[in-house]
Order: C-alpha cells, then structure tokens, then sequence
C-alpha cells in the first residue's frame, strides 16, 4: 500500500483520506524523511484516527522534494512527443539532461515567466525520487527497482523554448526559479506496486482544457532502464529526482515538413525569425494569467499523485 506524504512549512505530513496527520521526525531534506521510514510509517498507522488530525485543504503545500539536490531529465522518451517533435520514435537515443534544483517550487506556487522569455512551454512529467544511492555502473532492473525509487512525484519540467532552440541547450532554458513545480504529494511505493507504474496516467490541462493525456505505456525508456543507463556517467542519492519525460501536447511541434526544408535554405538569422513569429502566433504557449493543473494516477486509484495547480505570472 502507498504511503502519501506532504510537505509545509510547519513539517511532514502524511495525507490520507482529505485528512493530514504530523510525522514526527527531525528530518528537513527529503533524503533525511526517507532515512527515517519508521517515523512515517508510524504515523501512517495513526492516519485513520481522527485525534490529531487536520484537513489537507488547510495546509499550505512544499514541494515534498527538497532542494538543493540532483535533478535530471531525460529528453524525447515518450513515442507522441517524439513524434511531435519530428523524430522516429524507433530510433530516439536515450538523452539525459540536468536541470538546477534551484529551479523547484511548490505545486501551487506560481510560475513565473521571465520577462525576456517570449515561448513558455509546460511538460508534465513522473518524477522519480530516490531511496537509495545509486553508483556508477549499477543495473537496475525491474526486479530490483524499488531497492532504488522510495516515491513518485507529480512534476512540471517547464521549458523557455526560444532559450533553449537559440542556444541548443537545455540547462538555461528549464532551471529558471518556479520551473519545476513539484507536488502535491510523494507517493512511497511499496515493491508490489511498481508492476502497476505502466498504468500510471499523465494529464496536463491549462485554463481547463486538455493538452495533455498519456500512460507509461507510451514510454520509450521505462525507469529501471533509464537508471542503469544514467548509472554509466551519473551517480545519484537519497533524495535525488528523475525526471522521466513528457507525453505529446506541448505547444513546441516539430513544422511540417516542406516548411522545414524551405527553412533550411534561409540564413540562420532569418530562418530564426521566421521560426519564431510563427510560434508566437501558437495561443498554446504558456502566459500570465494561465492556470496549469497537472496530475498522475492510475485509473483504479491504487497509486495517486495528486494534482498541480499553478498560474503563471509576470515578474
């Protein structure tokens, strides 16, 4: 059974049922409440009673992972976003990329769009929170996942488009403060629930209308593979987060074709305009005043990560 766990900042809770129960632990990093699982597994026992208990809905949530820690993401590993952006998703290559941890904030915190950034873009993604160290070399394995990943979490890698196309990477363009919601809750996973991960359901919807919607099923990479293949350069710890791809439906789509070829014969700065005024006229990029809800579940409820409600503001 999974254990949901929230963060303010008054402490560590655990949620269940609407209700919220205090852990009782000295623990501040997510690292040090994952050492502590006697803790939160106590209060996990107590949760049902209602002595001691608060509504969830009066808590003013953290993100439940703390910073600073690793974050890393993979690129292009959902089979609709490959398509989207233009490449066979028979022939993507496992890419990874790092995001700064200064770039996390609460689920209901605002996003907020740099004043030079002109192309917002949201991606909803499951992030991984490990539970254990992981060295280089290691081989993870369906078998031994949850040896690795204590939790889940609902995250939003938002992305300033015309940084990341203009300079050809990816660092700068996602790790602005307020670019990473994470939350509401970390999920910890008990071993029989990871053979259930593939019905996880990714939905992602701005001002109520739905532009995202996909399961782990359309994943290209599955978790214990994108950690092994990670393992080969990147060592990682308690705490750390993976972040492991979006499903198609960003507002950034690969242009037709025929478009892309007659492109291709333009200077680069022209070409570079053109680009991009006809992505300013897209009404999918994120702007001020948009409200973004993200969400994680699988359809039988048996893993639920809750749902993201963010509105994007002006500096």
């Amino acid at each position: 059974m999974t254990i949901d766990v929230v963060r303010t900042a008054d402490g560590w809770w655990i949620e269940r049922d609407g209700h919220a129960i205090g852990i009782e632990t000295a623990a501040t990093t997510t690292a040090e409440l994952l050492a502590d699982r006697a803790a939160v597994e106590k209060a996990a026992e107590n949760a049902g009673a209602s002595a001691g208990t608060r509504p969830i809905a009066e808590l003013a949530h953290e993100s439940p992972v703390t910073a600073p820690c690793r974050v890393v993401a993979q690129m292009v590993n959902y089979r609709s976003h490959a398509k989207d952006s233009g490449f066979d998703p028979d022939r993507v290559s496992p890419t990874f990329f790092r995001k700064s941890s200064a770039s996390i904030s609460g689920p209901t915190d605002p996003i907020v769009k740099p004043a030079h950034v002109r192309l917002l873009d949201y991606e909803v993604e499951l992030g991984l929170v490990l539970g254990a160290a992981v060295p280089i070399g290691t081989v993870v394995t369906e078998a031994t996942l949850a040896e690795y990943v204590a939790g889940l979490v609902v995250a939003n890698d938002v992305s300033a488009r015309d940084v990341q196309l203009t300079k050809g990477q990816f660092y700068e363009s996602k790790s602005y403060p307020t670019f990473t919601p994470v939350g509401p809750r970390l999920t910890l996973l008990e071993p029989e629930d990871f053979p259930h991960l593939i019905n996880l359901r990714l939905r992602l919807a701005v001002n109520g209308v739905p532009r995202q919607d996909r399961t782990l099923a359309d994943m290209i990479v599955g978790p214990a593979r994108a950690l092994t293949l990670l393992a080969r350069f990147q060592t990682l710890a308690p705490g750390d987060l993976l972040l492991t791809g979006t499903p198609g439906g960003t507002a950034l789509k690969a242009p037709p074709k025929i478009v892309e070829k007659i492109g291709a014969l333009l200077p680069p700065e022209r070409k570079w305009r053109t680009f991009f005024a006809r992505q300013e006229a897209n009404p999918r990029y994120l702007k001020p005043g948009d409200v973004v809800t993200a969400s994680i579940a699988t359809p039988d409820g048996r893993i639920d990560l809750g749902c993201q409600h963010t509105t994007v503001t002006a500096p």
